[in-house]
């Protein structure tokens, strides 16, 4: 799941094809083993079994108030199964508590699909993209920073705007990157990508300290910024979403996760992604995510294995 808590929740380091719940910036701090690639017969399927995040609006939560807990639904009804949650935080080990945890009475694993991890992802198997969005600069409409339409206007920006600036970054992932690539760092404040609390994630940093102006101007995983942006209503929140520079990538395409050896699982997940991609997409909008189109995959990582 994409964040940057997190990131995103999500993420921490994103760059290049490996990088954020979300942005999910937690998902690329995920450790766990990969299960044996052995093939076995398919398993006679009773439930649709998701590993997801408890505390990860706006990707999943216990109160099933996420786009995964959504998109979930409309595969077990596509399925005509019952859907149950594995949860666990989405940081290190949330695939190897999940995914490929069969410590059970009967050695079943405990869940068996991932609704969100960056395309090619290395823990496990990855299906085909169902969502493309981006890191974006998000600040509060009326305070000063309307000038901003895009990350070249802030690069650009002259000593005396640069004196206003109060940036809230991340101690990972490619914006803070960026802002220290322009100079940027002396105006920022940081904020830790995974802190002790669990239920903290970079969306409640725009809920609370950018609407209550402690700080004026953050960047966050596009699917947590127009989230959150479209959440608060005592404050107008301008979601940006990043343009990719030379060495630097903003924008990640996400899938789902099974394990390695659950091939026929993926090919199924698979057309149910191709089969429902338009009504996901309407859930996605519906969340407020910045959604760009899609890009090829690259045909190369099919088996991921």
């Amino acid at each position: 799941m994409m964040s940057n808590t997190a990131f995103p929740r999500a993420l921490g380091d994103i760059r290049g094809r490996h990088g954020w719940r979300a942005a999910v910036f937690v998902l690329l701090l995920t450790a766990g083993l990969p299960a044996a690639h052995a093939e076995g017969p398919p398993p006679v399927r009773t439930a649709l079994k998701i590993c997801a995040d408890p505390y990860s609006l706006p990707s999943s939560n216990k109160n099933l108030e996420g786009y995964e807990n959504r998109i979930a639904a409309l595969f077990g009804r596509k399925l005509g199964l019952p859907v149950t949650y594995e949860w666990f935080p989405q940081r290190i080990g949330f695939i190897r508590n999940t995914l490929t945890n069969n410590d059970t009475p009967d050695g079943s694993y405990r869940c068996d699909l991932v609704l969100s991890v960056v395309e090619h992802f290395d823990m496990a198997a990855t299906t085909q993209p169902y969502m493309r969005s981006a890191w974006s600069m998000v600040y509060v409409k009326g305070r000063g920073l309307d000038y901003l339409k895009s990350q070249q206007d802030l690069a650009n920006s002259t000593p005396e705007q640069r004196a206003a600036l109060r940036i809230g970054i991340w101690d990972k992932g490619p914006a803070t990157q960026w802002l220290a690539q322009n100079d940027l760092m002396d105006h920022a404040t940081p904020y830790q990508s995974m802190s002790g609390d669990v239920q903290e994630n970079p969306g409640k940093i725009i809920e609370r300290d950018l609407v209550e102006d402690k700080i004026n101007l953050t960047f966050v995983w596009g699917p947590i910024a127009g989230y959150y942006a479209k959440q608060i209503k005592n404050a107008e929140v301008v979601v940006i979403p990043l343009q990719n520079e030379p060495g630097l990538r903003f924008d990640f395409q996400i899938a789902m996760a099974v394990r390695f050896a659950d091939k026929a699982w993926k090919a199924e997940v698979n057309q149910l992604l191709t089969d429902n991609q338009t009504e996901i997409d309407a859930i996605l909008t519906d969340y407020g995510v910045p959604l760009l189109p899609l890009l090829k995959q690259d045909s190369s990582h099919d088996d991921d294995d």
